[in-house]
């Protein structure tokens, strides 16, 4: 632990032996708040903080407040805006539980989706919180990309008037974590603007560090007006949020029974995909068709027993379970509650401080990224033990340097107002072979190989107000869902049965081979039947000598599906990001510009617009 010394630093002896008890202590989030309320204290003054500090800290001597009156304070704007680009709602949520957070503080607070904002509008904004996500390979989620492109373009205003603070959200399994804000938070200081406090970097265990920024933002703000344990009770509001009347959310998962676990797929399939019915009897969790189901899986048992034997450690000693501090036998933490199957750089280098191998000190240089890269792509923590070994390193010191297990989100695949007090999900078991041993999806092979009937799964509902049905059940809507992409239209078709909508519908589905990987073909055929569904496009791509995909059927009816969105038809598309979305939205252009006469420029602002209309949806993964 670093230790000030009297020597190196501007503190009597008194202050520094204060210091040196109190920094040990404090929490990631307390070290957080205490840095923004310092930075608050510069930011404002020390006078105008101390009026408005909790009672906990000393005023200052009389004749330094009197002093400090003396010099001319700056108007601090009262008003904030906060801005928020999310792809499945985490930071929608977020952005409005800290509005209602500074409104109760006495600030007017405009609250908006980056599309919607007019981006001129930056060149009036004083105080602006940002909130983004990342999106695939370092990419701003959808509806940031106009902010986002108009803020690198040469349209950018100075903006010296402006002070700012981001929060970005990530995974820091991905090369480009939190690219976004990163970006965000670069550009925003390029032209002109002040940080109001530093951005914070969150991984998928978002809850102390979001609880901290809050905190630190509201200090910088408003002079130290807030708390840690009130930014913690906020961010808390906002899980909460997502089930809505439930008790139940992503920190409190309910444990649903499972009904029904069936394989989708053919016999003779190379692909296993499972449809799984699940009980939330008695749970008062409702959800909107387009939201998606969160699963918290277990581990492989055989992966969790070999890195207990590598490790020479004893299966039922007991180890912290969690960051609260709650013990529990190693084995079950490894198998229900940190994660072991992914490589990170940040794991890495903690593994490091517990290693005296050279290879992997080596591997962290900053000259070796690339190689860095390489050797983290495919591997899990039974890797590193074996590549680096020995350890000699107690469980119970080890696992903390572990990452919290993180759920899975799955498109929910039925209707609520279908399915009472049941939720539906699909998910496509992932095996495959890597650095010569066999590797498992996670959770896809817990649920195809180690979940029955009667057995029970922790889930929460992830609402995502970016992927909703239309308004109006009669306006036509167009589906496009290639392999486990297509379950949320399931979803989407039952509510409009429920609904009796006399909106037309038009589904594209594509996968393998028509006889055994045709996806809920028995409940299209019924829906075709009934006139739930009006029209539907298939691609098989294994079926025919050209492979033939869902972008090629939507090129094929480019004169027809042109005429429903001049009828105001709204476009879906789920399933895969890094190729598929890309040669749909490709695609769509194509058709666009094709049967508009547009040239591509005027195609793609005609589609981005659709987009800003919500009349464009992705969820794409």
């Amino acid at each position: 632990m670093l230790q000030l010394q009297v020597t190196n630093s501007p503190f009597n002896e008194e202050q520094v032996e204060l210091l040196n008890r109190l920094l040990p202590s404090l929490t990631q989030t307390q070290q957080i708040w205490l840095g923004g309320y310092i930075s608050a204290m510069t930011l404002q003054g020390a006078a105008a903080v101390s009026a408005a500090a909790p009672a906990a800290v000393l005023a200052a001597p009389a004749e330094a407040a009197s002093s400090a009156a003396a010099v001319a304070q700056p108007v601090i704007s009262r008003e904030v805006t906060v801005l928020f680009g999310s792809q499945t709602g985490n930071c929608q949520r977020l952005a409005s539980s800290l509005s209602r957070r500074l409104e109760e503080q006495g600030f007017k607070v405009t609250v908006s989706a980056m599309n919607s904002f007019k981006p001129n509008a930056l060149k009036k904004v004083e105080n602006l919180l940002i909130l983004v996500s990342t999106h695939g390979e370092g990419e701003p989620p959808d509806n940031a990309r106009s902010l986002y492109e108009f803020l690198y373009s040469k349209r950018a205003p100075q903006l010296n008037q402006l002070r700012f603070s981001v929060l970005a959200l990530g995974d820091t399994s991905y090369e480009f974590f939190c690219q976004t804000g990163k970006d965000f938070d670069q550009k925003l200081e390029e032209l002109g603007g002040q940080r109001l406090s530093p951005r914070v970097d969150c991984d998928l265990d978002y809850d102390e560090p979001v609880a901290g920024w809050i905190a630190q933002v509201t200090a910088a703000l408003s002079g130290a007006e807030s708390a840690p344990g009130t930014a913690e009770e906020a961010v808390l509001a906002a899980e909460h949020a997502e089930s809505l009347q439930s008790a139940y959310s992503r920190n409190n998962p309910y444990h649903a029974e499972v009904l029904e676990n069936l394989n989708l797929n053919g016999r003779g399939s190379d692909r296993e995909t499972r449809h799984l019915e699940l009980s939330l009897a008695g749970s008062n969790i409702t959800f909107e068709p387009g939201d998606s189901l969160g699963v918290y899986p277990e581990n492989h048992p055989r992966l969790v027993d070999e890195i207990i034997a590598a490790m020479g450690w004893d299966a039922g000693e007991s180890v912290p379970q969690n960051k609260k501090g709650e013990e529990g036998p190693l084995r079950e933490a490894l198998l229900r509650h940190y994660e072991i199957t992914v490589l990170t750089r940040p794991l890495l280098e903690q593994a490091a401080k517990l290693s005296t191998a050279a290879a992997l000190h080596g591997l962290l240089l900053p000259d070796k990224a690339q190689q860095l890269k390489e050797y983290i792509q495919g591997r899990d923590l039974l890797d590193l033990i074996q590549d680096f070994a020995p350890w000699n390193v107690p469980a119970r010191s080890f696992v903390t340097i572990l990452r919290k297990l993180p759920a899975r989100l799955y498109s929910i695949a039925s209707s609520y107002n279908a399915n009472p007090d049941e939720v539906h999900f699909t998910v496509r078991a992932v095996r495959y072979e890597a650095h010569g041993r066999q590797r498992y999806g996670v959770c896809s092979v817990h649920c195809a190989e180690r979940v029955q009937p009667g057995d029970t799964l922790p889930v929460y509902i992830q609402n995502n107000p970016n992927f909703k049905l239309p308004a109006s059940p009669d306006v036509p809507v167009i589906m496009i869902g290639p392999g486990t992409g297509v379950a949320p239209f399931r979803s989407f078709l039952e509510e409009r049965e429920e609904q009796g909508a006399e909106g037309k519908t038009w589904l594209f589905y594509g996968d393998r081979h028509f006889v055994t990987d045709f996806l809920y073909q028995t409940d299209w055929q019924r829906m075709l039947k009934d006139g739930v569904l009006n029209k539907l496009d298939v691609a098989f791509s294994r079926d025919t000598e050209e492979k033939v995909y869902v972008q090629h059927r939507i090129l094929e009816h480019s004169s027809e599906l042109y005429a429903w969105l001049q009828e105001g038809a709204h476009i879906y598309v789920c399933g895969d990001e890094k190729h598929m979305a890309h040669d749909v939205h490709s695609a769509l252009i194509s058709v666009i510009q094709e049967e508009g006469g547009l040239s591509p420029e005027a195609a793609a602002a005609y589609l981005d617009s659709l987009q800003q209309e919500q009349r464009y949806q992705r969820d794409v993964y």
